[in-house]
């Protein structure tokens, strides 16, 4: 597994090291050793804030995620409605997002490194 230089200091064994939170309002999302490091390209709409639209026009191809099996393993997400069998991801406090994305025929949750923070 390629583990990109920009992200290898947040990867343990292929897991989360630290906690993941919102890189908004600190709303944490994920405890240590939840995540597993994958490389998935797959666009992004670009990030918005609270009350405004996501669209699917304008988007970020993004590579690093987290992988996460089970939804409720979450601290904090929300989740949008559903578009082609995804829900995209957002802070569960500030709104924010998309932070990754959650597909539903596999049940399977990303979460975007470059669209959060990893703390100590």
């Amino acid at each position: 597994m390629g583990t990109s230089s920009k992200f290898s200091e947040y990867i343990d064994d292929g897991k989360n090291k630290f906690d993941i939170t919102c890189q908004y309002c600190k709303c944490l999302i994920l405890l240590p050793r939840v995540g597993l490091y994958v490389v998935v390209k797959h666009m992004l709409p670009l990030m918005t804030q609270k009350n405004e639209e996501v669209t699917t026009d304008n988007g970020e191809n993004l590579s690093d995620f987290w992988r996460i099996d089970d939804m409720y393993t979450f601290e904090n997400i929300g989740f949008t409605h559903t578009v082609n069998d995804i829900k995209y991801l957002s802070c569960a406090d500030c709104e924010r997002g998309p932070i990754g994305y959650h597909i539903l025929s596999t049940k399977k949750s990303y979460l975007a490194l470059a669209r959060v923070k990893n703390h100590e």
